[in-house]
């Protein structure tokens, strides 16, 4: 998926650098001016005699370049894990595995549940059901694999650094019985010692925060030309956020979170308090 994007980037990269319009660019590949945007956002695949066309078109002419960019579509276009569980992966959300599973940094603020990268495989269950009551059962266990099978990112070989700042109400509110959420809670401070996690709890004696605007989340990418993303969930879809200006208002929402929360070995402290009360 980030092959996807940073392909996508390149060539919008090298039409704006050319005056070319999307416009120009899609009759140039018997394409709509729509077809150019969902290319240039990395969320089509790619055909290389439209790559072609389009490099043509940029007046790249290098073979080098070519035989790079056309390289860069034929990986971009590869399968992802993650699209054996189709059956069960809501449209907007193939997109956000792809970036979750690239990024060098991931950022979380959550506020009504455990972020998924941290659920034990009860409370996924749980929150799963609560949220598909009448969900057979065998889609609910399939939708809990993908959420397990999504961790492993934090343990690969290019594991990210992974930062959640989770508010005390995700973890006071209860997913399950009560010992589905005092395994929640040890998970979550066995996997706050983890070298590459760095978990922060916003008390509610902290009165009104940041986060105010609800969870979000922030991917970057090691990739200079991909920019930071800002992830937000709805009910029935997702928006993606990539405008420079937005991005960095999120950023300084993010860091007034982690500022403004205990810090991670605090905040362990607080989930154990919170575990001898459950």
């Amino acid at each position: 998926m980030v092959r996807r994007i940073l392909l996508g980037s390149q060539l919008r990269r090298l039409r704006e650098s050319r005056g070319i319009t999307r416009e120009a660019a899609g009759y140039s590949i018997r394409a709509s001016e729509s077809k150019i945007s969902r290319m240039e956002l990395g969320r089509v695949s790619f055909k290389a005699r439209d790559i072609e066309d389009l490099l043509t078109l940029y007046g790249v002419g290098d073979e080098t370049e070519r035989g790079s960019l056309l390289g860069l579509a034929r990986e971009a276009n590869v399968t992802g894990w993650w699209h054996s569980f189709g059956d069960v992966l809501p449209g907007w959300f193939p997109t956000y595995i792809g970036l979750e599973g690239a990024a060098s940094l991931i950022r979380v603020y959550e506020v009504q549940f455990i972020h998924g990268l941290l659920q034990t495989e009860a409370y996924a269950q749980a929150v799963v059901t609560r949220g598909m009551p009448e969900a057979p059962r065998a889609e609910i266990d399939r939708r809990v694999a993908l959420r397990l099978e999504r961790q492993k990112v934090l343990v690969s070989e290019r594991a990210p650094q992974f930062h959640a700042v989770l508010d005390e109400a995700a973890l006071r509110r209860p997913y399950g019985d009560r010992a589905v959420m005092r395994g929640q809670l040890k998970h979550l401070i066995e996997i706050s010692e983890h070298p590459g996690v760095t978990l922060q709890v916003m008390p509610f004696s902290f009165g009104g925060h940041a986060g105010e605007s609800g969870a979000f989340t922030m991917l970057s990418f090691p990739e200079s030309d991909l920019s930071d993303i800002v992830y937000l969930e709805q009910l029935t879809s997702a928006l993606y956020v990539d405008k420079r200006e937005e991005v960095a208002q999120y950023q300084r929402v993010m860091e007034r979170l982690q500022k403004d929360s205990p810090d991670p070995a605090e905040s362990r402290d607080l989930l154990r308090g919170l575990l001898q009360l459950s």
